[in-house]
């Protein structure tokens, strides 16, 4: 057994969600997922099989996140994962409806931070042990940053 580390390249100003599943039917049901919690969404999603001709299935509204959600997890390479990647919006809009797909087993990050894959490598194939979502703390809040933090959430619509 192998230990692999994957980066998810993420494209300049995108946010990912990694997560894990386990039917073909995973494609057409975060799809829509995707397009009704968020209007005019522009997001690439990609699949890796892991049974029958174990392809990396694919869908998507924009072809240039479509393409980068592949050559993410054809590097990959663990069964049963997906990878979207989004832009002009927040996983925070559409994890609820990932979350309530049948087939979605895990959610490993939904993130736009660098984001490291720990991988397994055996005989059958790949698997994820878990990930690395950004960097580790440098100290805590201040006082003066809750305030900044709070004016934050107000500026981006999600605090009143």
């Amino acid at each position: 057994m192998d230990l692999i580390l994957e980066r998810i390249d993420i494209p300049e100003g995108c946010n990912v969600i990694f997560g894990m599943s386990h039917f073909i039917k995973t494609i057409e049901d975060l799809y829509e997922a995707m397009v009704n919690s968020v209007p005019g969404i522009k997001f690439g999603l990609a699949f890796n099989e892991a049974s029958g001709p174990c392809l990396v299935r694919k869908d998507g509204t924009n072809d240039e996140l479509i393409l980068a959600a592949v050559k993410n997890l054809k590097r990959i390479g663990a069964g049963h994962t997906f990878l979207i990647i989004m832009k002009d919006s927040f996983p925070i809009n559409v994890l609820p409806a990932i979350k309530n797909c049948r087939e979605v087993v895990n959610i490993f990050c939904a993130t736009s931070n660098s984001v490291q894959i720990i991988l397994t490598q055996t005989e059958q194939g790949r698997g994820v042990l878990g990930v690395i979502d950004g960097e580790s703390p440098k100290g805590v809040e201040l006082d003066t940053q809750i305030g900044q933090r709070k004016q934050l959430l107000m500026d981006i619509g999600y605090k009143r």
